[in-house]
């Protein structure tokens, strides 16, 4: 079946694939063609990637809860009845003896009553380089729980990962990401170029109600489209941030004008002892030259006003700091962080969330509120509900092709041309601007400079055939 999946298509009464633009047109009359062009063509040629995008999407929204679900055991404990935990080392202690591979790369602590304490482990056999083990421990008996593969700073255990990666790259590994980064380059053009369509009809042709067959699926697939356009550009533009090539683009420039998110610095001043020695319970923080441990670590932590919860880090040398850090992405953000000399116990750096630039403040907001963390329950139901209004406007934009499927009208584009009578103090800047943009998102501008590669190619033969035809 063939399909017309735009966002925003034209209705019966307005310009429709089959009509020519009139010439000496200017200012919005002559550029709506080729917008309406380039909006039908991305829905065709992206629909499918977008399809793929919004229905792992949802799965992912609904995965928070359904890993609570899965893995409450590993997760949940009963409160003790004094409400009294064990020392963070004896905790890490208990893990180890259970789980004494690999090397503890970081601990975090039970952030809140009857939550356990993750401990993540490194280099164990059979794990990702890019995954901890982490070992679940009972914060008020010492109770081991289980063990699972975490990914990621938001702690995702096996089944958010699995749908996450599914999501991200369809477990391709990098070559998947391609997908995703097309998707995310696009959505946008077709969001925003189906709400100019719609806002620059004139007003009684947006009276659709009380319509049957294709305008009516023209009104729910408008309606919905722009409720629904600045959720979907926002999904674009905070996807777009950590792509492969447009989020190297992101991050340069960010680097250039010195926005980029600052790290605490861990290292520590003549090497710090050798506390990067770990005894044989794995304890970082127990080591056989001076070191504080882990308890003591915790509460020069806390008295810095690092509140729950926090992630600590072991040092990764003779010559690094242990590091805390704040890791709620939910609002208000928690994100300082500071390290502690591992011989003395002191202070050597500390970072402020409230101290970041405003970009980075905004890339981290941007990309909590994409992966549904920034907001909690409410931010997942809110991303579920933009990936069934994708896949529904995707499904109306099909049916409205397949309504519209009337003899040599069926999914015919507009003719092109369009170009010529948009006047120049429009084109001319137009074009710079499409240019320079498909520069730094190049899965936008490699795809359309094909399509118009392709979309000339047709066009000359179309018109030599013409030309053979009345010779």
């Amino acid at each position: 079946m063939s399909a017309e999946p735009t966002l925003l298509a034209p209705d019966d009464g307005q310009e429709t694939p089959g009509d020519a633009p009139s010439a000496g047109r200017s200012g919005w009359a002559s550029l709506r063609p080729l917008v309406l062009r380039l909006h039908f063509y991305a829905g065709v040629l992206i629909a499918p990637f977008l399809l793929v995008a919004a229905t792992t999407g949802l799965l992912y929204a609904c995965s928070f809860q359904a890993e609570k679900i899965v893995y409450d055991h590993e997760m949940r404990v009963p409160v003790s009845a004094n409400g009294t935990e064990l020392p963070v080392s004896r905790q890490v202690a208990a893990a180890r003896k259970a789980y004494p591979e690999g090397e503890i790369g970081a601990v975090r602590p039970s952030p809140e009553e009857g939550a356990t304490t993750r401990v993540l482990l490194t280099g164990v056999p059979g794990v990702d380089e890019d995954r901890k083990l982490a070992v679940f421990v009972n914060p008020y008996n010492g109770e081991v729980r289980g063990a699972l593969e975490q990914y990621g700073s938001t702690g995702a255990l096996p089944l958010r990962t699995w749908i996450s990666e599914l999501h991200r790259n369809l477990h391709l590994g990098e070559p998947g990401r391609l997908y995703s980064e097309l998707a995310a380059s696009w959505l946008w053009v077709i969001a925003g170029g189906g709400l100019v369509l719609w806002f620059g009809r004139r007003r009684a042709r947006r009276k659709l109600r009380g319509t049957t067959g294709r305008r009516r699926t023209l009104s729910l697939h408008g309606s919905v489209g722009v409720w629904a356009a600045a959720g979907l550009i926002f999904l674009s533009a905070t996807g777009l941030t950590w792509s492969t090539y447009a989020g190297e683009s992101i991050s340069d420039l960010r680097e250039a004008i010195g926005q980029t998110t600052p790290t605490v610095t861990a290292g520590v001043a003549g090497g710090g002892g050798e506390h990067a020695e770990h005894d044989a319970s794995g304890s970082a923080g127990a080591a056989k030259g001076d070191d504080v441990g882990l308890d003591a670590v915790l509460k020069t932590a806390r008295s810095e006003g690092l509140g729950n919860p926090v992630e600590i880090v072991a040092p990764a040398d003779a010559s690094s700091a242990y590091v805390v850090s704040q890791v709620q992405r939910g609002w208000p953000t928690k994100q300082d962080s500071v390290a502690i000399d591992p011989a003395t116990g002191e202070v050597t750096d500390v970072q402020r969330f409230a101290d970041y630039p405003v970009l980075a403040k905004l890339t981290r907001w941007g990309i909590d509120a994409h992966t549904g963390v920034l907001f909690g329950l409410a931010n997942q139901i809110a991303l579920a509900a933009l990936a069934l209004c994708l896949i529904l406007l995707i499904v109306w934009g099909y049916r409205m092709w397949w309504q519209r499927g009337r003899g040599t009208a069926f999914g015919r584009p507009l003719p092109r041309g369009a170009w010529q009578n948009v006047p120049a103090y429009v084109l001319v800047p137009l074009m710079a601007a499409i240019a320079a943009l498909g520069y730094f998102v190049p899965l936008l501008g490699i795809p359309l400079a094909a399509f118009l590669a392709v979309d000339i190619v047709l066009g000359e033969i179309a018109y030599r055939r013409g030309r053979r035809s009345y010779a």
